[in-house]
């Protein structure tokens, strides 16, 4: 059974209606258990739920302190290319957007690679445009080869690739895998997912589980909030992280909410995600999967960041850049999405610290 069954049995459902249907003392009761099930899950992501994120992020707060204690990883993205096969209606490097395209060469992965490295960080996620011809797995074993000499963990978020492919990468240095379903909506998928491969809702649905079976010590899932009623997405996306957890013990499972941000093009977003609402969604994940990691990005402003810190987050960013040669060439101005949290790595540091909590740019050796 593949998550994608599981999916079939929960996405019909009338979740408007069942959402209303939760009271206060439905929510009261599930702030008394210990352990959660997917009903519980359901009830903290409510409106009835709203009222009570005090007494949620109180239990959110000493959970985490239980899994993780007082640390933060802090990692920085590396974009090797925004060459794109895809025409996506959200995205700035969608196919049909027209500005010069770039793919690093190993020099100048190189460059980016030392300029990262000198702000004390070692663990990075690759990023590109989707494009097998730019991003293959050829160029990304040539470049790992140079990128092993200063990182310790090295992840990825490209094109959905098949587990032999996967395989492959981790043979060479890769230890971690980041795929966001986007959306989790069929119908939305397929009308903001115009053409290229990305268009195949299943394949990459299931393209988590191909990861873990290749072997990948860590996977971050999540969908892109404003895309659809947050309430259900941040629920399906819950269920997803919770099925890979189950399925596999011995990788760690880590979930994101990134919310859409200014962009080339004009589209916008069909909801409104609040700083509540986002809120909300992180609280309801960390009660419910309590191991899981917890990432925030600098897609947020930093005041929203800093409260954000003792609500559960396991793993944040800091002074990332979004454009492909952005670090060693930081004029170039064509991003993915604007970043709001702009503070260097030392004033991360500096404030985690001044919070009580450790800094943590390091946890493992690749070998």
């Amino acid at each position: 059974m593949s998550f994608y069954d599981k999916f079939l049995q929960v996405k019909e459902l009338p979740f408007d209606k069942m959402f209303e249907g939760v009271t206060d003392l439905d929510v009261k009761r599930v702030l008394q258990k210990e352990r959660l099930t997917e009903e519980d899950y359901f009830t903290l992501l409510s409106p009835a739920a709203e009222n009570y994120l005090e007494e949620m992020a109180q239990k959110a707060h000493q959970l985490t302190l239980q899994h993780f204690g007082r640390t933060m990883q802090l990692y920085l993205p590396l974009y090797l290319s925004d060459y794109c096969v895809n025409i996506c209606k959200y995205c700035s490097f969608s196919f049909n957007n027209d500005f010069p395209r770039r793919r690093l060469t190993m020099e100048e992965v190189e460059r980016e690679a030392k300029v990262i490295a000198g702000m004390g960080i070692k663990h990075i996620i690759l990023l590109s445009g989707e494009s097998k011809l730019h991003s293959s797995v050829d160029y990304l074993k040539e470049s790992l080869q140079v990128l092993k000499k200063y990182f310790s963990s090295i992840a990825i978020e490209i094109q959905p690739l098949d587990q032999d492919e996967y395989e492959e990468l981790f043979k060479h240095g890769v230890d971690g895998l980041t795929v966001y379903q986007e959306v989790y909506n069929e119908e939305i998928y397929r009308d903001i997912h115009v053409a290229g491969p990305k268009k195949d809702f299943r394949y990459r649905l299931d393209t988590p589980e191909r990861g873990a079976l290749a072997g990948m010590r860590s996977l971050n899932i999540g969908a892109l909030l404003g895309m659809d009623e947050w309430r259900k997405e941040s629920f399906i996306a819950g269920l997803h992280a919770s099925y890979l957890q189950n399925k596999f013990l011995e990788t760690e499972v880590g979930v994101s909410f990134p919310r859409m941000r200014p962009h080339a093009g004009s589209f916008q977003p069909k909801v409104n995600v609040t700083d509540k609402n986002l809120v909300q969604a992180m609280l309801a994940i960390r009660l419910f999967l309590p191991r899981a990691g917890i990432n925030i990005s600098t897609r947020e402003t930093p005041e929203f960041r800093d409260h954000l810190i003792p609500l559960g987050v396991t793993k944040m960013s800091a002074a990332s850049s979004t454009v492909v040669g952005g670090y060693s060439e930081p004029d170039v101005t064509q991003s993915q999405f604007e970043i709001s949290d702009d503070r260097s790595v030392e004033e991360i540091k500096q404030l985690l610290k001044s919070k009580g909590y450790q800094p943590v740019v390091k946890d493992w050796q690749l070998i």
